[in-house]
Order: C-alpha cells, then structure tokens, then sequence
C-alpha cells in the first residue's frame, strides 16, 4: 500500500509552509540583530508543525486511522524510544520561542558563536536529509515520490527550525 493521499497533500502543505516560513524570516529580517519576536513567529509555525508529526504520530498508534501511513512508515528507531525523543524536542522548542517571544531568558540571550554553529549545523543537517531521500528514492523506485518520506519531511522541518534560531543568535 502506497502513502495515503491525504497525508501526501499534508506532507507537501508542510514542505511549502516550511520554506514559506523561511523565506518571510529572511524577508522580514535585517542583516544585523534579528528581532526575538519575529524569530518567535516563525520558531512557532515550524513548532506547530512538528507537533502535528507528532500527533499524527500517536492517531496511529491509539487507532490507526487509513488516512495516515502505517506505523513503520514513520521512524527508523523504535516508538518507545521516539515519542519521548520527540516530547523533549517539543519542550525545548517551546521554552525557546517563549523566551524569544519575552525577549528574555537563556534562550533569548543572543550567543553569536552559538549561532554560526547552529546555522552551519542546519546546513550539514538539511544536506544529510535530502541526500536521505535522494537515496530512498533511488533504492526504492516503487515509492517514489512519498514513500517512507514522513521522517524525512519533518527532520527538514526540524533543519529549519535550527536554522531561523540560529540566524537569531547570529546576528548579533
């Protein structure tokens, strides 16, 4: 059984959200001190996204539901070990857009070097993942376009969200 057509169209809406969100961050930002709020902004659409994967995630687990994939369509490593992997990210990523959006706090505290990192660790990131699928794709020629691309998809979301707090730190 193929990826189910609703969840293709949810998963090319996140594709297009995602690069949406970074293209208004990189409009809407100066060269030097990036704004916490407006990073805040865009922190939370990319969170928001990666709370859906992962709600998504336990609808097939509690009920399985046949607009959604099958369980071993979405990670590589076991559940038990995912979704509190998955819950941490979920924290962290919100404890960072509240003290972005306070404009204070330890995550809101601008670390240059911090950010250089980040930003290239974004690059490295996004590279692995899209050569990831490029080898999915080749490898699996019979689930082109969308097969097995959930954790895919999500990782370049997780990619972007690194990237956009990393600009942050970096700009000052």
């Amino acid at each position: 059984m193929g990826t189910p057509t609703p969840t293709k169209g949810a998963l090319v809406a996140t594709v297009l959200l995602s690069g949406a969100v970074l293209v208004e961050f990189l409009r809407r930002t100066p060269a030097t001190e990036i704004d916490p709020r407006a990073t805040c902004y865009a922190l939370s659409v990319l969170s928001f996204l990666f709370l859906l994967r992962v709600a998504g995630q336990l609808a097939v687990v509690a009920r399985a539901p046949g607009w959604l994939p099958p369980m071993r369509d979405w990670n590589l490593a076991p559940y038990r070990l995912v979704l509190p992997a998955q819950t941490a990210f979920l924290v962290l990523m919100g404890l960072i857009c509240y003290d972005l959006f306070r404009s204070e706090g330890v995550f809101a505290t601008p670390s240059p070097n911090f950010g250089r990192a980040a930003v290239w660790f974004s690059y490295v990131y996004a590279s692995a993942i899209v050569l990831r699928y490029a080898l999915r794709m080749t490898r699996r020629p019979d689930q082109r376009w969308f097969g097995g691309t959930i954790p895919i998809v999500f990782h370049l979301v997780l990619a972007s969200f690194v990237y956009v707090y990393g600009s942050f730190h970096a700009s000052y």
